[in-house]
Parts: structure tokens; C-alpha cells; sequence
């Protein structure tokens, strides 16, 4: 059996819910109950090459080219859904590189995408993901790069945007920005990793066909449980590209490891 690992948040339980649940078709490999557990566990996880396959982050991606190939299906990439930099209104003015920031993990794509930005920034502290707002009303940091539903939910708490990475990124670019993607072990071979994806991708056709049968996998593991929330959450970050990168989503994860390495970041 497969070991399986990926993120409870929306669009992964969502990609995933036909694979779980024996719906994406016969010729899908054995898999082991998946494990769910945040993305920076996941990528700290494949760096000693814990699980077979993986959601990854693709900054972690550029550390362990050697160990896992990339799938073409699964991914998290696309326009307008980028990590966004956010303060509380008193935090906004002044240089970054004096400010004390949160990110939600060393090898997320949030972190490498501000260090890109911002190559000054050192100062910085990680977080789990759903902690990084709080940090910033309490005052505990300056301000934070955050992802996920914090993406629909930062103005509830009173905070302000900085800047959209990947609004800054698909503007210096022209690409897509990639979040996020599915990697298998190379030792496995390239015929197992064919049906892994294909399988992955018959799981993610099978939510767009049926997405209410997903809503009570979703909400099972989701932080926030509001229906609009989710709604938009599965809407920002499961598309085309999900189904497969195609050559525009190869294109951009090509040109976002190549800055990665230039950056000095691997």
C-alpha cells in the first residue's frame, strides 16, 4: 500500500474525497488511510521522504527534486490566490526589513514568495498558519504572511493588505502562481507514478461532477465551516490546473524553481 499524505484544507479535501472513498475508479493503486496533517509538517515530512505521496509546497519542492517527481494533477496554481502580507492598520507604514514577520512555515511558498519581495526581510517567526493573525492583533508581530481562509476572512479581524504575492508575482512574471502540488518517490518508478496521477486526476473530475458529495469530508477537517467561505476557498484554489498543470502550469513551476535557485533559497 501507498502511504498518502495532504493537508486538511478545502481544496486538498476536496481533490482528494473520490480517492479516499474508493470513487476514482478501479485502476487506482492501494493507498494506506491518508494522513492529514498541515503542509510545512508535510514538507518537513518529505524531507526525510516519510510518505510515498505528498502534498508539498513548491518551495519545498526545490530541496527534494532528487527524492519526488512532481504529478501533474492535484496542484494548487492559478490567478488572483496568492499568499497576502497583512499588519494591523498602526503596522502598515515603514520599511519591512524592520518589522518582525510571521510565515507559516520555513519551506511554504508564502515564505519563499516574500523572500522574493522582500529579500530584506530577515526578521522573521514561524507559525502555524491559523495562528498568524491572532500574533498580529496581540501585537506579538509586526506582520504576517497568510494563506488559506485566512485569505477571505483577514478583514473580520480588523487587518490591513500590504501587498498580494501573487498579484506582485503574476505581474513580475506573467505566470500563474504555484502554491502548492502532489509529489511521489521517484524510487517508485514512472509507471506507478502514471496512476497515481491519473488516479488523482479522476478524483479531482469527480468532485467538479458531483461537489456536494465532498461538503462533509470538507467541513470534517476545514478551520472555518462557513459555507460561502468554503465555497470560495474550493473556487480560488481547485481549477484546470488541478486536473492537470498543462504547459502553461509546467511553464510557471519552471520559472518559480529557476528564481528559487538564483534567489540562493535551496
Amino acid at each position: 500500500m501507498l502511504s498518502l499524505g495532504f493537508s486538511p484544507c478545502p481544496n486538498d479535501t476536496f481533490i482528494f474525497h473520490a480517492l479516499v472513498h474508493g470513487l476514482a475508479g478501479s485502476s487506482c493503486p492501494d493507498f494506506a488511510e491518508p494522513v492529514l496533517a498541515d503542509v510545512e509538517t508535510l514538507n518537513k515530512w518529505a524531507m526525510d521522504t516519510v510518505l510515498d505521496v505528498t502534498k508539498l509546497s513548491f518551495h519545498a519542492l526545490g530541496h527534494l527534486e532528487q527524492e519526488y517527481s512532481l504529478l501533474k494533477s492535484g496542484a494548487a496554481l492559478g490567478r488572483g490566490c496568492g499568499p497576502l502580507l497583512v499588519a494591523g492598520d498602526k503596522k502598515n507604514d515603514g520599511d519591512l526589513a524592520d518589522k518582525i514577520i510571521a510565515i507559516p512555515g520555513v519551506y511554504t511558498t508564502a515564505a519563499m514568495l516574500l523572500r522574493l519581495y522582500a529579500p530584506q526581510c530577515r526578521n522573521l517567526q514561524v507559525l502555524r498558519f491559523e495562528e498568524i493573525m491572532p500574533a498580529i492583533i496581540q501585537g506579538k508581530v509586526d506582520a504576517g504572511v497568510i494563506i488559506h481562509e485566512s485569505r477571505f476572512t483577514y478583514p473580520q479581524y480588523g487587518l490591513k493588505m500590504i501587498v498580494d504575492l501573487g498579484h506582485w508575482w503574476e505581474g513580475e512574471t506573467g505566470h500563474p502562481i504555484p502554491l502548492g502540488g502532489i509529489a511521489i518517490r521517484k524510487s517508485l518508478g514512472r509507471q506507478m507514478a502514471e496512476q497515481v496521477e491519473a488516479c488523482i486526476r479522476e478524483s479531482v473530475r469527480a468532485g467538479f461532477r458531483h461537489p456536494d458529495r465532498c461538503r462533509n469530508y470538507i467541513k470534517e477537517y476545514a478551520q472555518e465551516l462557513d459555507s460561502t467561505v468554503i465555497d470560495s476557498h474550493v473556487g480560488l484554489y481547485v481549477n484546470s490546473f488541478s486536473e492537470d498543470l498543462g504547459r502553461e502550469g509546467e511553464a510557471a513551476v519552471v520559472e518559480f524553481l529557476r528564481r528559487g535557485r538564483d534567489a540562493g533559497l535551496f
